[in-house]
């Protein structure tokens, strides 16, 4: 039976900005692809609410709206003989937004480029890495598999400024992913930590440090045919407490999020992603709405 090549699915464009990064949505990132297959990637994104802002930022009210494009770049790998995969991703964003400081009205306007990531992927159990003619008679049961992202500090940050792009600051997540096909259904659970280097330019002159952010995601994920899936996706994450200048802050993440996702080929190297998804319970923070498209061309892949 042939098979369909299934969109890579990348964080950045469930969760656009990057402080919506650990709150991503994201199935099927850990679908087997064929060996040698390269991915390009561009998305639109719109989120409003109070993403961009850092959980222990001292303002009140917040009402941010973020307007984000993105691009990324990605190739499935053979790795010891399973399949794995390297993206890259490059985000912009325009916000503009509203929050009292102080007892103070303030209003801001910034775009600039985001903090770029990188994510090396490795399927160990049940996605052997395939050429193209091989692929398209793999049929997915149990895969397990594991990730490493890195975001770098390279985006957008003025250290006077609470509302910003970037972050300022390094991160590191782990993730490991297991997901169990049965006839057009499939089911993934993917857990995570991100850790954070500090910024020792919060508000230019105060150290912000922030505790591992933990999440959880769970994807139900039915087949519409060869060329199109939709899935019911729900997150939760928790920590990520916050120090600045040594005073701990009361900021604890305890939130969780659900949303949906509908991806479509229109043609053998062409496919549409459509995604919104919106904050179900939040403690502190992640209390945004967001929605977007995403469009992927993909070439290549190993013939033999």
């Amino acid at each position: 039976m042939s098979r369909a090549i299934p969109a890579i699915a990348l964080a950045v464009c469930m969760g656009v900005v990057p402080a919506a990064r650990s709150q991503q949505l994201e199935p099927r990132a850990y679908a087997n692809s064929p060996t040698g297959m390269t991915f390009a990637i561009a998305g639109y994104g719109y989120s409003e609410g109070d993403v961009l802002l850092e959980a222990s930022a001292p303002l009140e009210d917040g009402k941010i709206t973020s307007n984000s494009l993105v691009l990324a770049f990605a190739r499935s790998l053979r790795l010891w003989g399973d399949g794995g995969k390297i993206d890259v991703v490059v985000p912009y964003a325009w916000a503009s937004g509203t929050a009292t400081l102080a007892g103070e009205p303030q209003r801001r306007d910034v775009d600039g480029f985001g903090d770029p990531t990188a994510r090396f992927t490795w399927n160990f159990v049940g996605a052997p890495a395939l050429t193209l003619p091989e692929y398209r008679h793999y049929q997915p049961h149990w895969i397990v598999g594991a990730s490493f992202s890195l975001g770098m500090p390279l985006g957008q940050y003025d250290a006077d400024k609470l509302l910003n792009i970037g972050l300022n600051r390094w991160s590191f997540k782990a993730e490991l992913g297991v997901s169990k096909t049965w006839k057009r259904w499939t089911y993934e659970l993917v857990t995570g930590a991100t850790f954070y280097t500090d910024n020792d330019e919060f508000l230019v002159t105060s150290t912000r440090e922030q505790d591992p952010l933990f999440s959880t995601q769970a994807h139900v994920i039915y087949s519409l045919g060869r060329s199109a899936w939709a899935a019911f996706d729900g997150t939760y994450y928790a920590g990520g407490t916050t120090t600045l200048d040594g005073q701990v802050n009361d900021d604890r993440q305890s939130n969780s999020r659900l949303g949906v996702t509908l991806s479509m080929s229109v043609t053998p190297q062409q496919s549409f992603k459509l995604y919104a998804s919106t904050g179900a319970t939040a403690r502190i923070g992640g209390d945004f709405t967001t929605a977007g498209i995403v469009w992927q061309y993909r070439w290549g892949g190993k013939a033999s």
